[in-house]
């Protein structure tokens, strides 16, 4: 049997942080393939979408990023409320 860690404590992958992560990897995986998006068309007000497909990343990146974080600090809060008990 394992030793937990110095805290005490197991680490312990619960839904909310598993969903943080996918959050946090759904972009990188959008951006890292390019066969995706690798094309002219269709065009955006005469923007070609290898262009405007990547900067439409950068605001869908920002609302999971910012998911992310939310889910994070509720989990840390439920975690430190917990141990308060």
């Amino acid at each position: 049997m394992t030793e937990p860690p110095e805290g005490g404590r197991r680490a312990v992958v619960t839904a909310p942080l598993a969903v943080a992560g996918l959050c946090l990897a759904v972009p990188f995986v959008a951006m890292l393939w390019v066969d995706s998006y690798a094309r002219t068309g269709p065009a955006f007000i005469g923007i070609p979408f290898f262009y405007w497909y990547q900067m439409l990343w950068v605001p869908i990146s920002t609302l999971l990023t910012t998911v992310a974080y939310v889910l994070v600090r509720r989990q840390e809060r439920a975690r430190k409320a917990g141990e308060q008990r």
